[in-house]
């Protein structure tokens, strides 16, 4: 699919008006903070945008950022302005010509920001470590719309996983479905283009982010997608597409489950753009002062990452509760409920 996804996105498409779905263009939730990072942007580079969210999360000055399948760079220039003159943004793309419009502006963007911290480099997602790029190196890595399109999805994420840093953060938006989705739609040049037929199974993406290591994936949002074209929508038939944003920890202590040991966090409210309550997730809004409690790996993610300076932290691992209530998990015994008569063993 490599030659389809460089045709696509290199040859056939010259600027989101030609897409045939929502998809891989998505600027109806762009928040107000962010417009003026993006005013800031050649029109050219934005002109060639096929993201599907947003891919920009809090505290990233001074941070070291990879931005897998930049494309033709808007992300990788709004992130440049996050993280200013002390960190550095790297792209990676496969596509040429995506490629020459990123670098072709990188010294208008330089000269606009007022520093220089961006590079560009061709190569694949997959293949990571045939690149420059030294493992555990990166804080934050991000991808819009992009590992859908990867025919090696477990290589994305092991190679992720060797190149961040502890307590490093994984944050992208991409697009899955609400099914497996059969091989006549993933075989579609189009669909695939459009970046539907790679999509992967939700739940195969949570099965494949654990064998990569990381435990605990954690959905902030998402949002259904249209597919517009007519033709195009009788060839994928009821399948439900969305785009979603996921941020993935590379915490080793991580458990593949909620589990309680008493502990709770107050929010500081000191995140810039988040005074009153910090969202780490869909299901963790985190007021402002509020004695918060917590399982053991959300505990984890705010005090063994750059968020913990932003937090109070109470408790330990000293003591275990067993699983934390309303975290998806549930004894599977009958608590409460005695045997009516003693059975045997089968």
């Amino acid at each position: 699919m490599y030659d389809v996804v460089k045709d696509y996105y290199g040859r056939q498409l010259t600027g989101t008006a030609d897409l045939k779905t929502t998809a891989c263009c998505d600027t109806s939730q762009v928040p107000p903070w962010l417009k003026p990072l993006l005013a800031r942007i050649h029109p050219e580079v934005v002109g060639r945008y096929y993201g599907c969210g947003l891919v920009c999360p809090p505290l990233l000055e001074g941070c070291r950022i990879l931005d897998l399948g930049c494309g033709s760079g808007r992300d990788a220039y709004a992130l440049a302005q996050l993280a200013g003159p002390g960190g550095s943004v790297t792209g990676v793309d496969m596509t040429p010509e995506q490629l020459a419009i990123a670098e072709g502006h990188r010294q208008w963007h330089a000269d606009r920001f007022g520093y220089a911290n961006t590079r560009f480099l061709h190569g694949y997602i997959e293949r990571l470590e045939e690149l420059d790029l030294a493992p555990g190196s990166f804080d934050v890595i991000v991808s819009n719309c992009v590992v859908n399109l990867s025919p090696d999805k477990p290589a994305v994420l092991a190679g992720v996983q060797r190149l961040l840093k502890p307590g490093g953060e994984f944050y992208f938006s991409d697009v899955y479905a609400d099914r497996r989705v059969p091989d006549a739609v993933r075989s579609d040049p189009v669909l695939y283009g459009e970046c539907l037929g790679g999509a992967l199974y939700w739940n195969d993406f949570l099965r494949l982010s654990r064998q990569a290591g990381f435990a605990d994936p954690r959905l902030l949002t998402d949002q259904p997608l249209a597919v517009t074209d007519a033709e195009l929508a009788a060839r994928v038939g009821s399948i439900g597409f969305y785009s979603a944003t996921y941020r993935l920890f590379s915490i080793t202590t991580l458990e593949d489950a909620c589990e309680d040991h008493g502990q709770a966090v107050i929010y500081r409210g000191t995140v810039p753009g988040q005074p009153l309550c910090f969202q780490l997730d869909k299901h963790h809004a985190i007021d402002t002062g509020r004695v918060f409690p917590v399982c053991g790996n959300t505990f984890r993610m705010l005090r063994e990452t750059r968020f913990a300076p932003h937090f109070e932290f109470i408790g330990d691992f000293s003591q275990h509760f067993g699983l934390f209530a309303g975290c998806g998990s549930a004894m599977p015994f009958d608590a409460g409920k005695p045997a009516a008569a003693p059975s045997s063993c089968c």
